[in-house]
């Protein structure tokens, strides 16, 4: 049995401070919300995938979330085209999340820290049609609904790839990054959406691919993700960039 002049030293110091951190970390409740699976026409996984490892390595408590609809169309990923017959992004987003997740319409922000948007043209074509309009872009209802609701409760919100171009859409005047406004080479093959970002009314700040963009005034992080033509362990680190900078947000 430890006397009480050692639960009064430093081990009892130690103690409290361990107990405090995980206490900490336990009570951060985060949503992540999908759009498929698949980066062609639903979520990249790969950055999906990077999102729920840094949050698992974190002690977050994670649940995810898609919308309830069809998708936009269904790719076959072998060849790059359009095949038959659809699907619903529900669905399909429970292949990624081992069949926990819920309709998109069922999310209720007062119970969570945080959301988490990955990328993939899901998010374009799924989340929105920002595929097809481009800066006349419309968000599904739902999405924009979380969106405004996190970002009215000042809770933070995480995107990463093509994703910001949601926040750009809802969020007037936020700042995001996709990486580069410039091909470089071939690096940045889908530069042309920081342009699209500007036009929608947000800011677009340049970041590298292992970076990631906090706008403080408005909770919002992005990270570029596979905009980049890059490594995986690049992606993987601009995330953790992003979770990180994410939970520093978090009241």
């Amino acid at each position: 049995m430890l006397s009480s002049k050692v639960l009064k030293g430093p081990v009892y110091a130690l103690h409290r401070q361990l107990a405090f951190h995980t206490s900490t970390l336990q009570t951060s409740k985060v949503a992540v919300v999908l759009s498929g699976c698949g980066v062609y026409d639903g979520t990249e996984i790969h950055e999906a995938s990077a999102v729920l490892v840094h949050l698992s390595r974190s002690g977050s408590d994670v649940e995810m979330f898609a919308p309830d609809i069809q998708q936009m169309h269904v790719v076959n990923h072998t060849k790059g085209e359009p095949m038959e017959p659809n699907r619903n992004v529900l669905e399909e987003s429970a292949r990624i999340a081992r069949g926990k997740v819920s309709a998109l319409s069922d999310l209720d922000p007062k119970n969570y820290d945080a959301v988490i948007f990955p990328g993939g043209f899901g998010a374009a074509k799924n989340l929105s049609t920002f595929a097809v309009d481009g800066t006349d872009m419309k968000v599904n209802p739902d999405v924009e609904k979380t969106l405004k609701a996190f970002h009215a409760s000042n809770k933070p919100i995480g995107l990463c790839c093509i994703s910001p171009v949601l926040a750009a859409r809802v969020i007037n005047g936020c700042e995001v990054t996709v990486g580069s406004d410039q091909d470089e080479g071939g690096k940045w093959p889908y530069a042309g959406t920081a342009s699209a970002i500007q036009s929608m009314g947000a800011k677009h700040i340049k970041r590298n691919v292992t970076e990631c963009h906090v706008d403080s005034k408005n909770k919002i992080v992005t990270t570029p993700g596979y905009m980049c033509d890059t490594d995986l362990h690049h992606i993987f680190d601009g995330i953790g960039n992003m979770v990180k900078n994410v939970f520093s947000l978090i009241k």
